[in-house]
């Protein structure tokens, strides 16, 4: 099953000033979302969840990832790419 991963317009904005390698590795991120779910990035540096329907993962040591997915949807929202001192959680 694949899933569709939408990306916050704000999440974009982010990545833009971010460098490159954090940028490539976002890209992965969201290919193994699309792929296998929410449960992909497992083997990802830090992979949790934040609550019951919002996970999160570093990209690097600095840089992280959050997104949401509801359960019984194939909908995930990206929501969050950045330092990880300015993450919403």
């Amino acid at each position: 099953m694949t899933y569709t991963v939408l990306i916050k317009k704000s999440v974009f904005k982010n990545l833009r000033v971010l460098p490159r390698a954090v940028q490539l590795k976002f890209n992965a991120l969201v290919k193994v979302l699309t792929d296998t779910g929410v449960s992909g990035p497992h083997a990802w540096q830090n992979y949790g969840k934040l609550s019951e329907n919002e996970y999160h993962c570093h990209l690097t040591h600095h840089h992280v990832a959050c997104w949401r997915h509801e359960k019984n949807t194939i909908i995930i929202e990206v929501y969050y790419a950045g330092s990880r001192e300015n993450a919403p959680y």
